[in-house]
């Protein structure tokens, strides 16, 4: 792990910063870049500028470790609610929540029930449900509640963090199980018997899964091939690897950040790829900030020109 995103990692564990930096306005004002503000009608609104652009979306509420399960009820609430608005208004945006949110530390119980009632709304309004992952001690106990959750909910796919050393493996069993995979490279700290320490190896772990992901009989099971990156040479690696097949690029898809690498992403929507933009907002955003930029460690050096800007 670079020295950079270390201290970023270190930096979003911090309790004075989670709680204090947010109030900081050179803060804010570079996390404007990527997230286009704290409520749901923020949300709504740039999900509807994206749909003009022939682009989809996926939603999340920021938070995690939610510990009070009053808080948790609420947070399911309020993903039933905005499933709901995007439902009335028409706009392709898929849910995707953290097990955490719904009080997961607390009573697991209690948050598979609410993961299964959002999971439900979400396929009744069309749509699919997705769930996060979170740091590896996570891990197991969330596929294994995905997997409990796909006995109901059939449109369902999971994130998996590709500089964890299991998780060729763990990607294996969600598509044996047709649960769709949305890959990305991992954001969190984790000691090096467990994680890839060097970008090189993250890459080439993800570039692997990756194709596993796009293999015809990867599809026929019915798992969701989902790319989760702004990396434009492993995005590129992976078009020309679906041509070399003969995969059509509406048979996978590329999901970024909003706000990030827009030249790519019309690029993508231009070329009909698949193409949908991570939308998140909420009040609950430092932690988050701070390992979008871990993922890349330049991009605190494009933060830092955008705020001159």
């Amino acid at each position: 792990m670079g020295l950079a995103r270390s201290l970023i990692l270190t930096a979003s564990d911090n309790r004075w910063l989670r709680e204090n930096g947010t109030k900081l306005p050179f803060v804010r004002r570079a996390v404007s870049t990527f997230m286009p503000g704290e409520t749901a009608a923020d949300m709504l609104t740039a999900a509807q500028q994206q749909a003009q652009l022939g682009v989809g979306a996926l939603f999340t509420r920021l938070g995690e470790n939610v510990a009070d399960m009053r808080e948790a009820d609420g947070v399911r609430d309020h993903y039933l609610e905005v499933i709901g608005q995007v439902e009335r208004r028409g706009i392709a945006c898929e849910p995707s929540i953290k097990l955490t949110q719904l009080g997961y530390d607390v009573d697991r119980e209690a948050a598979y029930r609410s993961a299964l009632a959002i999971g439900r709304r979400a396929m009744d309004a069309g749509s699919y449900f997705w769930v996060d992952m979170e740091q590896s001690s996570y891990v197991d106990g969330t596929l294994d509640m995905v997997s409990r959750l796909r006995q109901e909910v059939p449109r369902i796919g999971i994130a998996l963090q590709a500089y964890l050393r299991r998780t060729g493996d763990d990607a294996a069993r969600m598509i044996r199980e047709g649960i769709g995979i949305r890959l990305v490279k991992g954001a969190y700290r984790e000691p090096e018997a467990v994680a890839f320490p060097q970008k090189s190896d993250v890459d080439a772990n993800y570039v692997r899964i990756a194709k596993v992901m796009m293999a015809p009989e990867s599809r026929a099971s019915g798992s969701r091939a989902v790319y989760g990156t702004h990396d434009t040479a492993i995005i590129r690696a992976l078009e020309a690897h679906g041509d070399g097949l003969g995969i059509a690029p509406t048979d996978y898809e590329v999901h970024m950040l909003y706000g990030i690498q827009r030249g790519e992403q019309r690029r993508l929507a231009s070329s009909r790829k698949n193409l949908r933009v991570l939308i998140a907002y909420g009040t609950y955003w430092f932690p988050w900030y701070m390992r979008r930029l871990a993922e890349r460690p330049a991009n605190v050096w494009f933060v830092a020109k955008s705020l001159f800007k």
